[in-house]
């Protein structure tokens, strides 16, 4: 044992910079791998404490305010509701903020469905004008306890009692109305009812909504929401921050697999003469391998228990959204244990790569075998000595021969130092995503910037007049959405009608073509797969109790509602249900335009009788993945650095014994070291050659998937620009070269003796 640590010593203060390498590369992949565990239980943890301390509805209906709501009470598989709950929609207004939201009618805390405060108290009896806020509705209005709001239009106010969280669907400016609990007495005008089921078998939810739908009959069904829908949208980006994590941080540890492995074979074959040695002087195979083994098991371990630490120690106060994730997340049940198996995990993968390659160190003869010389990288080709004939440099051309003489073992070369590059051309591609979402929105579904809702006071030709008298506004697009039961009545998706037949709206098309005729549309990726249609098919949907039958011609890219959406134009919607009106407006605004000082503008011109709303882009919740994707390319830079040495390190070691033989041909040291680094430069140019080739088609295939599980759709990806790829493989291939000159010019200038030794 004391002479495999004194080996083990020995070779540490020889690879130092090798040793160090191989123990950041282990920390920086298990900090990631930790981090998307983080991110994963930040995502799906909150919702679901909150929907069970809340004993949440799984299926939650909003109807008409003449449904026989309480005939739902009996339905099969039924365990308990919430409700019915009169509702009346308002607008609330405080400190220059205004949002649309649903007035619930209760006076007393529900059992199903009860909200979890997190400020203040509950309805007060003695505080007839008291609500209670849902957390994000009462973030967007920056009011707490105490504070006093207006219901516009009414002359009246109501005080904020408390602020609590809910396992429904959150509020969403322009999309989704805030909830707010209030007394009967503020409920004044109930427009509608709002009822929740809570179900003995989850899994039945598309059944229980079908049997509702039957029982109350279609017309009087506004809109329905589910448990997995509420999920869903309470998740968000964090669980997509958690699988790019995932996805890169499990490519990073194969690669540093990889790269381990060739390290030690590399240097197995670099040491046969010294394994020999230990070999002869009472070494076993056994011994051999443990030398290896136990040395890289040890960096490994190292580099994951400094990972863990730093996670558990510092990984809250990472700023922004990660230090938040691992914050809840270390509050988890399951966090001890990720947080020790997920190292263990990295450390026993190394650990396998790493005895695969040790033991070939157990199988070298004792006695070593004297090496003939050779040309660089074995016999040449005909292609080679052709070369040569053309009186080309020759170091250009034995360092070519040498790169690419020894079949798969040159493939394994390449490939184990391609995989990290290809890595990096993947992130690279999701940094070119993000940025085209920010820069083009209208290629991502986004071709507006605002959304404004005008109420009855205000005339639909009036209110465009309104819009476009804004010298900045480029175009506004009347509309409509309405909640549509699907066919079979299982579920309710958005229905929109916007532009006109003069004038339409300018859908981001992904597949087909745009809806010009009657009854043509466009639908989100999302619809297509909640009803199992395509491009071409034809679909019926209910609103109410009016029916409408249109024909899917092309698929848009749409960002909201999870892609169950379907549009059409305005005027079409208009024929076949005359009794709708234009109550929205997307407003497109001119290039440099602000988005909030326009909607400042327009909310002022309207005295009150416009709600205007900034579009959310779904990339300002992906900011924190630029951070991300700096940190895996550093991650993977620092694994393609260490096959980069071992690829150096084997072709000097190699070269030794070809010295001789290359100063007999006449060839100088400088010559000699130009072969290494061109050999070293060649290699490197196939691997970001596989890498650019495969990593752009890959990484668009990833993100395209991403985008269809979430429901906006494929043909999102965006690659970066070939001017990126070519800087990024020159880079990588003059940065190889200049690696390899070093310690190749060392090598060319050795005295003979040693030469000599190198080759007995």
């Amino acid at each position: 044992m004391r002479a495999t640590l004194r080996w083990a010593h020995s070779d540490l203060r020889t690879h130092r910079g090798e040793a160090l390498f191989l123990v950041l590369a282990t920390a920086g992949i298990v900090a990631s791998l930790l981090l998307a565990t983080a991110l994963f239980g930040y995502a799906t943890n909150p919702w679901q404490r909150v929907f069970t301390q809340a004993h949440g509805a799984h299926v939650t209906i909003h109807t008409g305010a003449s449904a026989q709501v309480d005939r739902l009470t009996g339905l099969t598989g039924v365990e308990s509701v919430a409700g019915p709950y009169a509702t009346e929609s308002a607008t609330l207004a405080s400190r220059g903020a205004r949002a649309f939201v649903e007035l619930r009618s209760t006076s007393q805390e529900p059992p199903v469905g009860r909200p979890l405060l997190t400020a203040g108290r509950w309805l007060d009896p003695a505080a007839p004008d008291g609500v209670v806020l849902e957390a994000r509705l009462a973030g967007a209005l920056l009011a707490g306890p105490g504070d006093t709001l207006t219901l516009q239009g009414t002359g009246r106010t109501v005080t904020v009692l408390g602020v609590a969280d809910s396992a429904e669907p959150r509020y969403r400016p322009g999309e989704q109305p805030g909830l707010v609990w209030a007394p009967p007495s503020v409920v004044r005008d109930p427009g509608g009812q709002v009822i929740g089921l809570r179900l003995t078998d989850p899994g039945d939810t598309d059944y229980a909504v079908q049997r509702a739908v039957t029982v109350l009959g279609a017309g009087a069904i506004g809109k329905v929401s589910t448990w997995q829908q509420a999920r869903a949208e309470a998740q968000g980006d964090n669980r997509l921050l958690g699988q790019v994590l995932g996805l890169f941080g499990l490519g990073a540890l194969v690669a540093a697999g990889f790269a381990v492995h060739g390290a030690i074979t590399t240097r197995i074959r670099g040491h046969l003469r010294d394994i020999s040695v230990l070999k002869a002087i009472g070494f076993t195979p056994a011994q051999v391998v443990r030398v290896f083994l136990l040395q890289h098991t040890a960096y490994a371990l190292l580099g994951a228990v400094a990972a863990a630490t730093l996670a558990q120690a510092l990984g809250s106060r990472i700023p922004g959204r990660l230090g938040d994730a691992v914050g809840v997340w270390q509050g988890l049940p399951g966090q001890t244990l990720a947080l020790f198996a997920i190292p263990v995990a990295a450390v026993l993968l190394i650990g396998a790569t790493t005895g695969l390659a040790a033991w070939r160190a157990g199988r070298v003869p004792p006695v070593p075998v004297q090496r003939p010389l050779a040309a660089p990288g074995g016999r040449l080709s005909p292609v080679a000595r052709r070369a040569l004939g053309l009186r080309l440099p020759p170091a250009l051309v034995l360092g070519w021969h040498k790169a690419f003489p020894r079949g798969p073992r040159s493939v394994a070369t390449v490939a184990r130092l391609a995989l990290p590059l290809l890595l990096i051309v993947m992130a690279m591609n999701a940094w070119t995503t993000i940025d085209r979402f920010h820069s083009s929105p209208e290629r991502i579904g986004l071709p507006t910037a605002l959304t404004v809702h005008a109420d009855a006071g205000l005339a639909d030709r009036d209110t465009r007049a309104l819009l476009e008298r804004d010298p900045q506004v480029a175009a506004a697009y009347p509309g409509v959405e309405v909640a549509a039961l699907v066919p079979g009545q299982t579920a309710t998706i958005a229905l929109r009608g916007l532009g006109t037949q003069r004038d339409p709206y300018p859908y981001a098309l992904a597949e087909g073509r745009p809806a010009h005729g009657r009854d043509e549309a466009v639908a989100g990726q999302g619809l297509l797969d909640l009803l199992d249609v395509r491009v071409g098919d034809w679909v019926r949907m209910t609103v109410g109790d009016q029916p409408q039958i249109l024909h899917i011609v092309g698929r848009s890219i749409e960002p909201e509602n999870a892609g169950r959406v379907i549009s059409t134009s305005l005027d079409t919607l208009r024929d076949n249900d005359p009794r709708l009106a234009a109550g929205l407006y997307e407003v497109r605004l001119r290039p440099g335009a602000d988005p909030h000082e326009v909607a400042g503008r327009l909310a002022a011109a309207g005295h009150g009788h416009l709600d205007v709303h900034a579009v959310t882009n779904p990339a300002d919740g992906l900011s924190p993945l630029r951070g991300v994707v700096v940190g895996l390319i550093a991650v993977l830079a620092l694994i393609g650095l260490i096959e980069l040495l071992t690829v150096i390190g084997g072709a000097v070691r190699e070269g030794e014994r070809d010295v001789l033989a290359l100063k007999a041909i006449g060839l100088s040291p400088r010559q000699i070291t130009a072969i290494t680094v061109t050999a070293t430069a060649c290699t490197a140019l196939a691997a970001v050659l596989a890498a650019t080739a495969l990593g752009t088609p890959v990484a668009h295939w990833l993100i395209d998937a991403q985008g269809r599980s979430s429901g906006i759709g494929a043909g999102i990806a965006a690659g970066p620009s070939p001017l990126l790829l070519v800087v990024f493989g020159t880079a990588a291939v003059l940065g190889a070269a200049a690696l390899a000159a070093l310690p190749a010019a060392r090598a060319a200038r050795r005295r003979l003796a040693d030469t000599l030794s190198a080759v007995a």
